[in-house]
């Protein structure tokens, strides 16, 4: 069974995708964790990716949780960020880049909105799907409910502690019903980010990064406007819906030769800087006569 994600369909068509989410765990004395990741994913990044795995490293080797499932939810195009393209390629785009995970879903309820959902609607949204619809997951003796977490970095941890950003009420039920786990970030301070939300340090879970990526979805549009490569820091098939639907390319550069005469264009997303293969041909047969 596939679940059916496709950035085009209504809310009349919606069905919760469940079909990556494990059903059962075997070792009753842990806990069915589900990893939650809210966000504008424009586009969805190789960091957006591997945050999900540090995650259940992390809970693999530090608490008593045990990872069943994950699901990216793309916010809605009422969100209104700069950058934002719309929530079909968004929904699009995650779906391509988790073609071949076994654990990592879309859930496009979220982005299928019209209006703005705080992300306590998502979380609670994921909570009556898989805690209520589906009654949690089958242990050896008997059904346990999964425990729903924000997944996130540490960048949204310190727009909770900017006064003024979230609603305090927001705050604290996030973090007081659901929790979060979070992945450090550089340019981040997390312990000043952390400093102010002390009250809930027993439902904060900070991830650090072994290996240090600050690969952002800001960058990748800067690069998209600047004509440059942006292969290598998102999934290749998420390079081809980029090229394929110009997305990003706000100056109107499309993606063709460096020269614009029509001749055969690199493969999606590579640097421009290299001749293409028509133009290399074109040179061996020039030098040839």
């Amino acid at each position: 069974m596939t679940d059916d994600v496709r950035g085009d369909m209504t809310m009349s068509e919606y069905e919760f995708p469940h079909s990556r989410l494990r059903r059962r765990i075997e070792d009753p004395n842990r806990t069915p964790l589900v990893l939650i990741a809210c966000g504008s994913f424009s586009p969805l990044t190789f960091l957006h990716l591997r945050m999900f795995e540090m995650a259940a490293d992390y809970a693999r080797f530090n608490t008593e949780f045990e990872v069943v499932g994950a699901y990216l939810s793309c916010v809605g195009d009422a969100y209104k960020k700069t950058g934002l393209v719309k929530a079909e390629h968004r929904i699009n785009m995650c779906s391509l880049a988790v073609a071949q995970s076994s654990w990592i879903a879309v859930d496009p309820w979220e982005a299928l909105h019209s209006e703005y959902l705080e992300t306590a609607k998502v979380l609670d949204h994921f909570d009556h799907e898989i805690n209520g619809v589906l009654d949690g997951v089958a242990t050896p003796v008997g059904r346990k409910k999964c425990h729903i977490a924000l997944l996130a970095g540490a960048d949204l941890i310190q727009t909770m502690s900017t006064p003024g950003v979230w609603a305090p009420k927001d705050i604290d039920y996030i973090l007081k019903t659901y929790g979060a786990f979070i992945v450090e970030r550089s340019g981040t301070d997390i312990d000043e980010a952390l400093s102010a939300l002390q009250e809930w340090k027993e439902k904060i879970w900070v991830i650090q990064q072994l290996v240090q990526n600050d690969i952002s979805s800001t960058k990748i549009r800067l690069f998209r406007r600047r004509d440059m490569s942006i292969r290598y820091l998102v999934p290749e098939p998420v390079v081809d819906y980029i090229e394929d639907h110009n997305l990003y390319d706000e100056d109107g550069v499309a993606s063709t030769s460096s020269d614009g005469k029509g001749k055969e264009r690199n493969k999606p997303g590579e640097s421009k800087g290299v001749a293409s293969a028509s133009a290399s041909a074109a040179g061996s047969s020039a030098n040839a006569e």
